[in-house]
């Protein structure tokens, strides 16, 4: 079993639940040393769904993930999560006829990764949109950090992005992209139907050919001597302001 491809991994209690619940786990590892509630409801977990479970030293799981993993990691498929854009369109057909879109454009952070996808996942998210190339993997540090929402909000790679937000806007879904510049604040833009909104990585912001795939470009309102905001905050505001508009307007 090679323990070199850290993307195989995952860490943390609710991360290896949610692989464990979603059939993407292959085995889970739990540590010696924890015999506690939760060590417990994951194992009656793993044996309901036959994921193979063992116990070993804190010291082997902490070479398959570094850092903080609770005592539990697992093993899940390679790449799993991670959608071709072949099946963009059957999982907005899914999604019903006003599906709220996240796309990620140059976030190559795995930990603003997974933040943004636990937001999209309380946000109730259709799909979460990443350009193929210049966009962070989903690592064992983006599932940890995603809180199992890596594991349950579908992640499309794209080659062309500009091509695909083409696509979204033949769908009827309304492009909205962050930017500092934009022409008014995020509150004044309809998002109440199906939309897609647009963030790019808080350095560079979203790249020309995106901008001019958007139908406006809107931004947050910035009251202090900061110029931006992370990028996960920024999409956890904009999903929600997403969210409070399309439950005022049901």
């Amino acid at each position: 079993m090679s323990t070199t491809d850290a993307g195989d991994w995952v860490g943390g209690f609710h991360a290896v639940a949610s692989a464990v619940r979603s059939g993407q786990a292959r085995e889970v590892h739990l540590a010696a040393d924890r015999r506690d509630r939760r060590a417990r409801d994951l194992e009656r977990l793993c044996r309901e769904a036959e994921v193979p479970l063992r116990r070993e030293a804190r010291e082997a799981l902490d070479d398959r993930v570094p850092g903080s993993h609770q005592g539990v990691v697992a093993r899940v498929e390679g790449g799993a999560g991670v959608r071709g854009e072949d099946e963009l369109d059957a999982l907005l057909d899914a999604a019903g006829p006003a599906p709220l879109v996240l796309v990620l454009e140059g976030v190559t952070d795995p930990r603003n990764l997974g933040a943004c996808l636990r937001s999209a996942d309380a946000a109730g998210v259709a799909v979460v949109v990443v350009p193929r190339s210049r966009s962070a993997p989903l690592t064992a540090a983006a599932r940890k950090t995603a809180s199992g929402a890596a594991e349950t909000v579908p992640v499309v790679a794209v080659a062309n992005l500009a091509r695909t937000l083409r696509a979204l806007g033949d769908r009827g879904l309304r492009r909205v992209g962050l930017a500092g510049d934009g022409e008014g604040l995020l509150w004044a833009q309809d998002l109440a139907g199906g939309c897609v909104l647009c963030l790019g990585a808080e350095e560079t912001g979203l790249r020309r050919l995106t901008r001019e795939h958007c139908d406006a470009l809107a931004a947050l309102p910035m009251a202090g001597t900061v110029g931006s905001l992370n990028v996960s905050v920024a999409a956890g505001i904009a999903l929600f302001e997403a969210v409070r508009q399309r439950r005022a307007a049901s």
